[in-house]
């Protein structure tokens, strides 16, 4: 039976704290992803989100800086197909550190998404390599990677001319790339294997096409470049396939892959 004087009370600390920071960041007018209002930014900890046409897409966390958080997104959403840094805006909050042991983003993501908001947490936005378990991952056609792959045409500039090894004109585009450009390593003695290949280049400036092409011609099969939605890897394996790749290099050629984009 019933009492008058008696109920239950459930006290939810976390969601009292998720309600407060989304209040907060909605309070907050989002400013332009550039490179001048990233750097106004003060260097603290804290959570951010991203917006796509004024929308809430993302919901981060800072552990080091929201600049420089933020930043690596800037340049990884430079690198993509399908949407311009135009279109991207954000809000921040600066977050005290004992504050940031209660995972604040996960407690803003459980709030947006309980919205339908915030669709690429936990849709393969994340800036982090995938790792090579993930290569021959078969991508779902609403993946962040498949609707807005890589940029071939990104143009990798500065290159060093002239003679050098193959090593260091990886090393030179893989820093230069705005997405994962991941190659395999083989070592004997403490020296490079990419070191035994000498490569002269003549022009200054490539497309990240023209690079991959240009490298799978300096290496003998099976090496090849596959690229897949989001990313590109090199590996001397003559099975190295996935049905999401977009296309690979090999020997010189282009050869298509098991999608378009």
């Amino acid at each position: 039976m019933a009492l008058e004087n008696h109920a239950e009370f459930k006290l939810s600390i976390t969601q009292a704290l998720g309600d407060q920071l989304a209040t907060a960041l909605m309070g907050l007018s989002p400013a332009p992803l550039t490179e001048e209002n990233i750097d106004r930014l003060p260097i603290h900890k804290g959570v951010y989100q991203l917006y796509r046409h004024g929308d809430p897409v993302y919901i981060g966390k800072a552990d080091v800086t929201l600049s420089q958080r933020l930043r690596r997104h800037l340049k990884k959403l430079s690198g993509r197909d399908n949407i311009h840094l135009e279109w991207m805006t954000f809000t921040a909050l600066s977050v005290d550190e004992d504050f940031a042991a209660v995972a604040p983003e996960k407690l803003l993501i459980d709030r947006f998404q309980g919205n339908g908001q915030a669709p690429w947490n936990e849709n393969g936005f994340g800036i982090n390599d995938p790792g090579v378990e993930r290569d021959t991952t078969v991508y779902s056609d609403d993946h962040f990677d498949r609707l807005y792959p890589a940029k071939l045409d990104w143009v990798i500039r500065d290159l060093p001319l002239g003679a050098q090894s193959l090593r260091s004109a990886l090393k030179f585009a893989k820093d230069a790339l705005p997405y994962t450009f991941r190659y395999a390593y083989h070592r004997t003695k403490n020296e490079s294997y990419y070191e035994q290949f000498k490569v002269v280049i003549e022009q200054s400036e490539m497309t990240a096409n023209e690079f991959f092409r240009f490298v799978s011609a300096q290496l003998p099969k099976p090496w090849r470049v596959m690229v897949l939605p989001g990313y590109a890897v090199m590996y001397p394996k003559e099975n190295m396939e996935s049905r999401s790749a977009r296309k690979y290099f090999i020997a010189g050629e282009e050869l298509p892959g098991g999608i378009t984009s």
